[in-house]
């Protein structure tokens, strides 16, 4: 197993994140047990030592399975990490209640990571809200050894990010985002590492195989790849981009069966990251996949002058794409940034004027496209 430093912990480069963990007849509240148990010991005896669960995986069993996994091995042989809830707003206030119930859920007396969960467009004024007292009590539980350290995830915009941080930036160690060779310029992955690392944030990696999309591709792809490395799988890929971004510390992968977590861990034995031809035959990959299915939007904001309604097209379009890109049914990301949206400025309320479509120089046919994007979203 590759080891990374972080403040003199010598943490594996590959965690086992605790949100797709086997479950029964298909009901992810309902987590095998024993297969799970299987699998951490595996993890353990080949050299993962950080698990990540949270609050709401599995319908709120992950910490408890995690528990019950971890609690026959010593507690200073692991690094477990979970995180506050902020994606519900209605836990805002709830910060005590619910770290006291994930020390009895998982078992432990403390946590070695604490993370605040998916700052975003959605939740960032709440979060950066001193009335709640989140991250007073969050230093006050450090203080008192129950959080070694504290960092947060997102899936916001930079912007978003850049909020937070200007904000909380004296009391973060590390940051946890959606980096994948996808993403890498899709999501501006790129420029969040950028952020982090002008901050001095260690990096964390969550989908780094975007839900098992990166590990399934099209077998003319899948072939292209075999033919310059012919030992490893696309999965293998995905990680070997991530190990050539020196900023990374900890990769996460929510392995949902054995045979998953036996390659992965093959994979992180040892480093080989890709170089230029390889790089470029990842690029011809992504290519493909976000020309099949999106809108070529240039962000130029012509057709917002000529919005009767005033949506901000692009934006709308952008969030349009990850959908398509994630499978056409809406999508985590697009749901939550359309979520924030008053309704009066969601795809819904386009009136297919066609305004903006006259003015567009990518001949988009904005208003079908809001329309498709609004249909998918009430799917």
């Amino acid at each position: 197993m590759l080891y990374k430093d972080f403040q003199g912990l010598k943490l594996s480069a590959l965690g086992m994140g605790a949100m797709r963990l086997p479950v029964i007849d298909g009901d992810d509240t309902k987590i095998d047990q024993a297969a799970t148990q299987e699998m951490v010991d595996y993890a353990i005896e080949h050299g993962i030592n950080y698990f990540d669960t949270a609050w709401g995986y599995h319908g709120g069993q992950s910490e408890i399975a995690m528990g019950k996994a971890l609690s026959k091995y010593p507690r200073d042989s692991f690094y477990l990490a979970t995180k506050f809830p902020g994606y519900d707003l209605s836990n805002m206030d709830k910060v005590k209640e619910i770290f006291e119930k994930q020390l009895e859920k998982t078992g432990m007396e403390y946590f070695d990571f604490y993370l605040i969960h998916n700052v975003c467009e959605m939740n960032i004024d709440d979060y950066l809200d001193t009335k709640h007292g989140i991250m007073d009590y969050l230093l006050d539980q450090k203080d008192a050894g129950r959080i070694k350290h504290l960092g947060f995830s997102a899936h916001g915009a930079i912007p978003v990010m850049e909020r937070f941080i200007d904000f909380y930036g004296d009391y973060l160690e590390f940051c946890q985002i959606q980096l994948n060779y996808l993403d890498w310029e899709f999501q501006d992955a790129r420029g969040k590492v950028e952020l982090c690392a002008k901050h001095g944030l260690p990096v964390w990696v969550m989908e780094p195989v975007r839900g098992g999309k990166l590990a399934n591709l099209p077998e003319a792809d899948a072939a292209r790849l075999t033919e310059l490395r012919p030992d490893e799988k696309p999965v293998a890929w995905a990680f070997r981009f991530i190990q050539g971004i020196p900023e990374v510390c900890v990769t996460l992968s929510g392995m949902s069966n054995f045979e998953q977590m036996r390659e992965n861990i093959a994979t992180f034995e040892e480093e080989k990251p890709l170089n230029d031809e390889e790089r470029a035959a990842l690029q011809q990959v992504v290519d493909g996949m976000t020309a099949q299915h999106t809108v070529p939007c240039t962000a130029c904001h012509y057709c917002t002058s000529h919005c009767p309604m005033g949506l901000d097209i692009p934006k709308l379009l952008e969030m349009y794409n990850e959908a398509m890109v994630t499978g056409g049914a809406g999508g985590f990301i697009p749901s939550m940034f359309v979520g924030t949206l008053p309704k009066d400025k969601r795809p819904s309320a386009c009136i297919g004027c066609g305004s903006c479509e006259a003015v567009c120089p990518q001949q988009i046919n904005i208003p079908d496209t809001l329309a498709d994007f609004a249909s998918k979203l009430a799917g």
